[in-house]
């Protein structure tokens, strides 16, 4: 058995070195499946759902509009308006399955003007 370290200032124990935690499995997955999304003509931003139900919690951050199971991905985005829904949504699902494995589910949440597509990306 090891003695704790010693109280640093103030009188807290405290570790001089700290390890970067390792990236959970699945994370570069993420990342690879909300860029395929957003690279996707008529695409304006992921989505969140109503309340940010969809989304994929990482070590300091999320990703809205992707969740990932080992079973089935889901898609929440939103499209710019004029853009054909149908056929941009089975473009995403193109995209997304040459990364994922099992079936893709693609929601669109919103169709916004052109004009908004700075603020689009909900979380």
């Amino acid at each position: 058995m090891t003695d704790p370290a010693p109280p640093g200032p103030g009188g807290t124990k405290h570790l001089s070195r700290r390890r970067a935690a390792p990236a959970p499995p699945g994370a570069e997955l993420t990342d690879l499946v909300a860029a395929a999304v957003l690279t996707v003509p008529g695409v304006i931003g992921l989505h969140g759902g109503m309340f940010g139900e969809t989304a994929t919690y990482l070590p300091g951050r999320r990703v809205p509009g992707v969740r990932l199971t080992e079973d089935v991905t889901d898609i929440h985005l939103s499209v710019v308006y004029g853009a054909p829904v149908f056929a941009t949504a089975q473009q995403v699902r193109t995209a997304v399955a040459a990364l994922a494995t099992g079936p893709v589910n693609v929601t669109v949440e919103d169709v916004t003007p052109a004009t908004d597509a700075a603020t689009t990306t909900r979380g």
